[in-house]
C-alpha cells in the first residue's frame, strides 16, 4: 500500500477505518452522536481516489447544510483531494439545473426565492383570509408548504392528504387545513405569475429534467458515478426520487446515518430509506460507528438512558475522560429560570469559557426570543442561529469587495492573516462580523489555506453555498437548530412537560430531538425548567417520579 494512502487510514479508529475502506458500493453507514462518520466518509474519498478506485472529479458527495457541505469540502481539502463535489442537494440540483435549463426548457432562468415570506403575505391576502401576518405564522405556512412540496403533494391534494394521514397542522394559529391549501394555491400562483420558484421547486423540476430529458439524464450520470450522502435519516421522497435517478442502476453508494437523531419528520424527511437500505441492496455492507468522541462518559449515558426508553434504542460507547454530571434544576416561574440562566452563563464566561464555547438550546423560537432578552439584559453578548443571509449583509459585501481587492496586491509569501486584518481595521476590531471573518480566516489558515487569494475562493464558495462564519458570543439555537453543531458547554432550559415534548409532535420524535439536544455537549450538560418537568427528565431519573 502507498505511504499516503496508509496515513490516510492512520488517523482512524477500527470502526472508521473500516469505512474508509470499504470503497466499493453500497455501503450503510449507522453512525451514532458524535462517533467521527464526517471523518469516517470524508476519508473514505480521499482513500478511493488514492489508490485509484474513482476520479475525484466524478465524486458526488451530498449533505443537508451547507454548513455540513463547507466543513465536508475543508476536510477533504486537508486530505488532498479538494476538487470532490460536497454540496446539499438543493445545491447540487440547482447547478444542474441552471446548467441545462436553455436547453431542457429555454428562455430566461427565474428568479430564485431565498425566502417566502414576502409571497406568502400577498397569498394570505389573496385566499381572502383575515388574520395578522405575524413571523412566526408566515414561518409555519412556509414550512408546511415545504413538506407538501417535498411530499409531492400539490395544492388541489393538501386537504385529502391531510385527512388520510392524519397529519396535525403545525400553525400555531386558527388555520384549517382548507385556509393552507388556499395559500398554498395562491403561492404557486403569485410565483408562476413573477417569474420566480423556491428551493422545493429546483428539486421538483430537477426531477422532470432528468426523467424526461434523456440526453441530459445521461450526462449528468457519466460527470457523476461515485456518490456519498450524510444524514440520510433525514432524506425526503422528492431528495430520494432526484438520487434515484442521478444515480440509476449502479451501486456505488454509500449513505451515513443514525435513526435515533430522526427529527424532521414534519419536513417530509422520513429513515425508512436508511432502515430498508438493505432490503434495496441486499449485498451491502453494514458498519457501525459507536465511538462516543464528543461528549463526556456522564452526558452519553445520560443520552443512552434516554433513548433506551423509545424506539430506537442503541448504545454509544464513552470513550473520554469522566466529567461532571448532567444538572436539572427547578424553578418556580419562567422569569426566575430566565435569570438564573443569565446569571450561570455569565459566571460561566467570567470562569474562563469563550462565549463561543457555550450554546443555549431550546424547543421553541418563542423561547429563544425570552433568552435573548435576559442575556441581553445582563450585558451577555449572544447570537441567534438563524437563516439570516450573512453574506448579503452590505457591510459584508463591502468586506469582501475589500478582500478581493487586496488578493490581487497580496505578498504570497507575507503574513496574509496579518495584512487581512489591516484590511479590515477599519470597521472596527470590535465588530462582530470583523472578527467572524478573522476567526474563520485563522481556522483556514490552520487547515492549509496559505493565501488570501485563497481565502477569497472559501468566502465566495461560502457565499453561493449560504455558509456563514460563526458570529462571535454565546449561542442561542433551537434543539432542531443545533442538530450537527456541538459545544463545550450546554444549556437546555425550558425542559418542562408544557414544551418537552411538545403538544403536537410525536413523542418518539420529541424524545430523539431531546436526545439530539444531549448530544451537542462536550463537557458539560445543565438543563433546567419551571413548572412540571419533562416526562424525559423523569425517565432519565434526572428528577424524582
Amino acid at each position: 500500500m502507498a505511504q499516503l494512502a496508509e496515513d490516510i487510514l492512520a488517523a482512524l479508529d477500527d470502526e472508521q477505518r473500516a469505512v474508509a475502506t470499504a470503497v466499493r458500493g453500497p455501503v450503510c453507514v449507522i453512525a451514532g452522536a458524535g462517533t467521527g462518520k464526517t471523518r469516517a466518509i470524508t476519508h473514505r474519498l480521499a482513500y478511493a481516489v488514492e489508490i485509484g478506485i474513482v476520479d475525484p472529479n466524478r465524486v458526488l458527495a451530498l449533505t443537508f447544510t451547507a454548513r455540513a457541505a463547507g466543513e465536508m469540502r475543508a476536510r477533504l481539502r486537508t486530505l488532498g483531494v479538494a476538487s470532490i463535489a460536497a454540496r446539499t442537494f438543493h445545491a447540487a440540483a440547482l447547478r444542474q439545473l441552471m446548467y441545462f435549463w436553455p436547453q431542457a426548457l429555454g428562455g430566461r432562468f427565474p428568479s430564485l426565492l431565498t425566502s417566502k415570506s414576502g409571497f406568502l403575505g400577498e397569498a394570505i391576502s389573496r385566499a381572502g383570509i383575515s388574520i395578522p401576518k405575524s413571523p412566526a405564522l408566515l414561518r409555519d405556512l412556509s414550512g408546511e408548504i415545504e413538506w407538501a412540496k417535498v411530499m409531492q403533494i400539490p395544492s388541489d391534494e393538501y386537504v385529502k392528504s391531510m385527512e388520510e394521514g392524519g397529519r396535525k397542522i403545525r400553525i400555531g394559529s386558527k388555520l384549517l387545513a382548507p385556509d393552507v391549501a388556499r395559500v398554498y394555491e395562491a403561492y404557486e400562483s403569485i410565483k408562476k405569475q413573477e417569474r420566480a420558484i423556491d428551493f422545493e421547486d429546483v428539486l421538483l423540476l430537477t426531477v422532470g429534467m432528468m426523467e424526461e430529458e434523456r440526453e441530459i439524464r445521461e450526462r449528468v450520470r457519466d460527470q457523476y458515478r461515485y456518490f456519498t450522502v450524510d444524514e440520510y435519516q433525514d432524506v425526503s421522497p422528492l431528495q430520494q426520487r432526484l438520487l434515484d435517478l442521478w444515480l440509476g442502476k449502479r451501486e456505488e453508494i454509500c449513505v451515513v446515518g443514525d435513526p435515533a437523531q430522526t427529527i424532521y419528520s414534519f419536513a417530509g424527511a422520513t429513515p425508512a430509506f436508511l432502515l430498508n437500505f438493505t432490503k434495496r441492496y441486499p449485498n451491502a455492507e453494514v458498519i457501525r460507528l459507536s465511538a462516543g468522541y464528543r461528549s463526556t462518559p456522564e452526558i452519553i449515558n445520560l443520552a443512552n438512558t434516554i433513548l433506551r426508553t423509545g424506539e430506537l434504542g442503541h448504545d454509544l460507547d464513552a470513550v473520554n475522560e469522566h466529567g461532571n454530571q448532567p444538572s436539572s434544576s427547578s424553578f418556580a416561574s419562567e422569569s426566575a429560570e430566565l435569570n438564573a440562566l443569565a446569571e450561570k452563563v455569565g459566571a460561566t464566561i467570567k470562569s474562563g469559557v469563550s462565549p463561543q464555547a457555550i450554546a443555549v438550546l431550546a424547543r421553541t423560537n418563542s423561547q429563544i426570543e425570552s433568552i435573548e432578552a435576559a442575556l441581553n439584559l445582563a450585558g451577555i453578548e449572544n447570537q441567534i442561529r438563524t437563516s439570516e443571509r450573512f453574506f448579503e449583509r452590505g457591510n459584508v459585501r463591502e468586506m469582501i469587495s475589500l478582500i478581493r481587492s487586496g488578493s490581487v496586491l497580496s505578498d504570497p509569501k507575507g503574513d496574509w492573516l496579518g495584512e487581512l486584518r489591516d484590511l479590515l481595521k477599519q470597521y472596527g476590531e470590535g465588530d462582530k462580523y470583523v472578527r467572524a471573518l478573522i476567526q474563520l480566516a485563522q481556522e483556514l489558515a490552520n487547515d492549509g489555506v496559505n493565501t488570501m487569494r485563497e481565502f477569497l475562493r472559501e468566502l465566495e464558495d461560502r457565499a453561493e453555498q449560504n455558509n456563514p462564519p460563526a458570529l462571535p458570543g454565546v449561542t442561542l439555537a433551537t434543539l432542531h437548530g443545533a442538530k450537527g453543531l456541538e459545544w463545550e458547554w450546554v444549556f437546555i432550559p425550558g425542559a418542562s412537560a408544557a414544551n418537552l415534548p411538545w403538544p403536537s409532535a410525536p413523542v418518539e420524535e420529541e424524545r430523539r430531538l431531546f436526545y439530539v439536544g444531549i448530544t451537542r455537549a462536550k463537557k458539560s450538560l445543565l438543563i433546567s425548567y419551571s413548572g412540571s418537568p419533562s416526562p424525559f427528565l423523569t425517565e432519565a431519573g434526572l428528577v424524582s417520579a
